[in-house]
């Protein structure tokens, strides 16, 4: 390896948002997540809606106005 090239590579922790923190090595001093294995939904076996920035209301919002222009508009003849 070339000397001065490369990222210092160094103990780090991983810390989610439910408070878990896992021990690694990385080039950054710490990282922080938002679901870990702990708590994702899929590893638990429990179901919880993993809403991140609004998007299912953003997606209803959506699909509600699309399916209002359906209802609204007749069917044209083929």
């Amino acid at each position: 390896m070339r000397k001065g090239i490369h990222p210092e590579y160094c103990d780090t922790k991983i810390v989610c948002a439910c408070g878990n923190v896992i021990p690694t090595r990385s080039t950054k001093k710490e990282i922080r997540v938002e679901i870990c294995s702990n708590c994702h939904p899929f590893y638990t076996g429990k179901q919880k809606l993993v809403d991140t920035e609004g998007r299912v209301e953003r997606f209803k919002r959506r699909y509600a106005k699309h399916a209002e222009g359906n209802a609204e508009q007749p069917d044209s003849p083929s």
